[in-house]
């Protein structure tokens, strides 16, 4: 996850530009304003507005081109003053469920993971993916699963991209064991050979926080394990799971340490920028910020996919971004042609975001190969090729299903990081865990079909 993920800012753009910066605590309390007026023209209309929430990215390019030049274009073009608020991460749950209960806050909303426990909060987006199809072509099957209920025929949300979650890892280290982490049995044993000659362990976090939650899902996935089947049934409890849950308490004890169970959503980035760690599951912001302060650790770190499992090679994505406009929004109707125009320019995006954005709509991007093939600012410069057949190996949360409202809840009360830590922390037998999960897992589902959500 990207390391800058604290403070909001604020961008209005349109007859007059101010800039304001707004502070939020890190649990994601109310955001506190600092007023502040606009003066229209004498005997001019007041411009129309729009209200737009989304996270601190962690290019800081990329907000920058998305505050300071794209809405301002397009609010040009649409005789409109639009706003951008930018939140950390983890205010965001807490923010949405605010401007839910007062009925009033921002027109467009975006979400780092499907929200569909949100439903009857927000329109449906079926008309945004219509024109978007008409005009860019059909959206990748990722998007799909994180932002449509086949329950209640609702599109909860739009996906304009989303975020690979490859494999980062130090080649020097592993080219001293003579390994490379292909496999899930690789990063067991090459992350152990690893640790007792180099005293470097291995990062996958064991914590409740959200690359935790992505990293034991991949393994879960690549084990043959998932929550729920693609009908919706529950499956936890499962021999596969089993087996999943006992690999990742024998990698912890072969080639990790302590410190994982207390990790944040940036820790294992600052685990691999400063050379204490051979590997981590994150996004390409472990590279990508090596690149701007540690430019020699950077040409050490390198990537590779998803590992494969038993069963399958399965990773997630990072993040998965999810705009929605809610129901009680003041222009809805902006914020829809915001969205759709903004994917007409994907690419520009995807640049501006250093490849950290991916297309949720592929022809907005056409020569994406190309590009990952060669970046200058990497070393060496084909280090993100690895991510041209992403969608083969990356799924979305609730595989092999839907997103839905039930998996929403496990997904952000840490039901499957609890799970495996109290195993590998030792105070649990992993078939005692695995029947504590399941129980807590068959409780949310049954909630959420008594409310018609699942």
């Amino acid at each position: 996850m990207a390391l800058n993920t604290k403070g909001l800012k604020k961008k209005r753009v349109g007859v007059i530009t101010r800039r304001q910066f707004i502070k939020t605590t890190v649990a994601g309390t109310a955001l506190a304003g600092t007023g502040g007026l606009i003066f229209p023209r004498y005997g001019a209309a007041k411009p129309k507005t729009l209200k737009i929430l989304q996270w601190v990215h962690f290019v800081p390019g990329y907000d920058k081109w998305f505050n300071n030049t794209y809405i301002k274009e397009w609010g040009a073009k649409n005789d409109t003053e639009v706003i951008v608020d930018n939140i950390g991460l983890a205010g965001l749950n807490a923010r949405a469920a605010a401007e839910a209960s007062a009925q009033k806050g921002h027109d467009l909303f975006m979400f780092l993971w499907p929200k569909p426990d949100m439903e009857h909060q927000v329109i449906d987006h079926k008309e945004i993916y219509d024109e978007c199809i008409k005009n860019v072509g059909k959206p990748i099957d990722l998007a799909i699963k994180s932002t449509y209920n086949p329950k209640t025929k609702k599109y909860y949300g739009f996906s304009d991209s989303f975020v690979p979650d490859p494999v980062n890892y130090r080649k020097d280290l592993w080219d001293s064991v003579g390994m490379y982490p292909d496999t899930w049995d690789d990063v067991r044993i090459g992350g152990a050979k690893i640790k007792k000659k180099h005293n470097i362990p291995v990062g996958i976090g064991l914590a409740s926080e959200i690359d935790t939650n992505m990293a034991l899902r991949a393994i879960m996935y690549s084990f043959g394990s998932s929550v729920h089947d693609e009908q919706g049934n529950v499956v936890l409890n499962s021999k596969e799971t089993l087996e999943a849950i006992k690999f990742v308490k024998a990698l912890f004890e072969e080639a990790m340490t302590p410190e994982v169970f207390t990790w944040d959503a940036s820790a294992n980035n600052r685990f691999m920028i400063s050379g204490k760690g051979s590997l981590a599951c994150n996004a390409i912001s472990i590279t990508r910020t090596a690149e701007k302060i540690a430019p020699e650790m950077e040409k050490k770190i390198w990537l590779a996919k998803a590992p494969k499992g038993p069963v399958r090679r399965m990773g997630l994505e990072h993040v998965m971004n999810v705009y929605v406009i809610w129901k009680f929004a003041e222009n809805i109707e902006g914020a829809k042609k915001f969205l759709i125009d903004y994917v007409s320019n994907f690419k520009t995006a995807f640049l501006a975001s250093e490849y950290y954005n991916f297309p949720c709509f592929a022809k907005t991007v056409p020569d994406l190969k190309t590009l990952l093939a060669h970046d200058k600012k990497a070393q060496p410069p084909d280090k993100y090729k690895v991510l041209e057949d992403v969608l083969d190996w990356a799924t979305n949360v609730g595989y092999p299903g839907y997103a839905n409202a039930a998996i929403s809840e496990i997904f952000g009360t840490w039901v499957i990081s609890t799970m495996f830590a109290r195993v590998a922390s030792g105070h649990l037998s992993p078939e005692a865990a695995l029947k504590a999960a399941d129980k807590k897992v068959q409780a949310v589902f049954k909630k959420w079909r008594a409310r018609g959500l699942v």
